[in-house]
């Protein structure tokens, strides 16, 4: 006869790169009486494609993947909602209550945990600029990016109409941040662009009359990497007619132009805010210590200054190295998960866990500067060097993080039968969702 053990509950909070990531693992061992995920959307999108989304280039109704079918398939339970407080000393969270189309569907409720993992991810830091929260859109979501899509569609069009009267009529878009989110997506509406004639929009020529201008307060974009990385996607970009502008701090928006910090004035139908991030503010008010920029100060092994609460991914400030911060990117969440599903595991086992201090292993960046190329700093594991990859093998190599990122929730075979569906697909499909 062997001894029950008190179901040891686990709450992870936010469904994206990491959380899910982690629901799913744990799910697989334990069960969903054990595990849950509490999240604010429907379907998961990989957060580092929502430049797709927002350029039309990728349909969020056919990539999505349903938290309620992942958590049937992988052994979690899904809760539908969004995260606004915690009682620490009772050890539960407040969920509030989930509305659609002003009826409520689910209540707000209270769960209990004995172990919460907050995975709340990031959102743009807009410092303070005038106008930028009124009249730029940012990326931080697919609802977001969806929006901005629509947005992109009307302005073409009416770009479009006025350029029968108006020769020189033109669609000025404007990007703040010459950070990975920046470059991409001034390289996925170039793609966009190309298409614009199947649609009916016949009068604006892409090449000569779709202006892009990306604007980065740093000496070079992609400051985080190396400066060969910086320089080659510059080249790429520019070739493409997109115009760089660095060293250029964005001082005010308006709703259609934006105003540096020397006067100076930059035509924009459209800007898109892509210039840093922050983690939610509800973060600054559960109790727990946090940043300048929201996010949770954590330990080296994820944890928070309580030590039932742990913190992944954007949303959490972990040490790394010489005084540095672990940044904020997918391959750093997604490390930090499957560290978790051993730390966590022994805690829902109720043995001792061993408290050995999370590990980052940076494996380089890759950077899509469209469909056919890409840019990358690969960091060598074993040499200790670091390699430079450009053109299309980066860009195939940037296509299988995506893979990689389902692989890790869905396994090899959902992989393979997904990967093979979208190549399909693509010869039955517009390159460019419009409608």
């Amino acid at each position: 006869m062997t001894m029950q053990t008190p179901e040891h509950k686990i709450i992870i909070v936010g469904g994206g790169a990491g959380g899910l990531e982690l629901a799913a693992k744990l799910g697989r061992k334990f069960g969903p009486r054990h595990i849950f995920l509490v999240d604010t959307g429907v379907f998961h999108i990989w957060k580092p494609s929502l430049h797709e989304v927002a350029s039309g280039t990728l349909d969020i109704h056919r990539e999505g993947l349903s938290y309620a079918m992942l958590a049937k398939d992988h052994g979690f339970t899904f809760v539908p909602g969004e995260m606004d407080g915690i009682n620490r000393e009772a050890r539960s969270i407040h969920v509030k209550a989930v509305l659609s189309e002003g009826e409520e569907v689910f209540a707000e409720r209270d769960l209990t945990y004995d172990t919460l993992v907050i995975a709340v991810g990031s959102r743009s830091n807009f410092f303070n600029t005038p106008g930028a929260e009124e009249y730029a859109t940012a990326l931080d979501s697919t609802e977001q990016a969806e929006k901005f899509r629509l947005k992109f569609l009307r302005e073409l069009i009416a770009a479009d109409q006025r350029k029968k009267n108006n020769p020189d009529q033109s669609l000025n878009i404007a990007i703040v941040g010459g950070g990975a989110t920046g470059v991409e997506l001034s390289a996925e509406l170039l793609e966009a662009g190309k298409d614009l004639g199947f649609y009916g929009i016949n009068e604006l020529n892409p090449e000569r009359d779709i202006h892009i201008t990306l604007l980065e307060g740093s000496a070079r974009i992609l400051a985080a990497l190396p400066e060969k990385t910086s320089a080659a996607a510059t080249r790429l970009l520019s070739q493409r007619g997109v115009t760089v502008k660095t060293s250029v701090l964005v001082s005010s928006v308006q709703e259609k132009s934006l105003t540096d910090s020397n006067g100076n004035t930059y035509p924009a139908d459209l800007t898109v805010w892509a210039a840093g991030i922050k983690a939610p503010v509800f973060l600054t008010q559960l109790g727990l210590e946090t940043n300048k920029i929201n996010q949770l100060v954590a330990d080296r092994t994820l944890r928070t200054s309580d030590p039932a609460i742990y913190a992944m991914g954007d949303c959490a400030q972990v040490d790394w190295e010489e005084g540095r911060y672990l940044p904020a990117r997918a391959q750093v969440a997604h490390q930090q998960a499957d560290y978790l599903v051993g730390q966590l595991s022994d805690r829902i086992k109720g043995t001792p866990t061993d408290n050995k201090p999370f590990v980052f292993k940076d494996y380089g960046s890759l950077v899509s500067v469209g469909h056919n190329k890409g840019v990358g700093s690969l960091m060598g594991v074993l040499t200790g060097k670091s390699l430079f990859v450009e053109g299309l093998l980066a860009r195939l190599m940037y296509m299988s993080l995506h893979l990689m990122h389902h692989m890790a929730i869905l396994g090899i075979a959902r992989t393979g039968s997904v990967a093979l569906g979208r190549l399909l697909l693509k010869r039955s499909t517009p390159r460019v969702k419009l409608h």
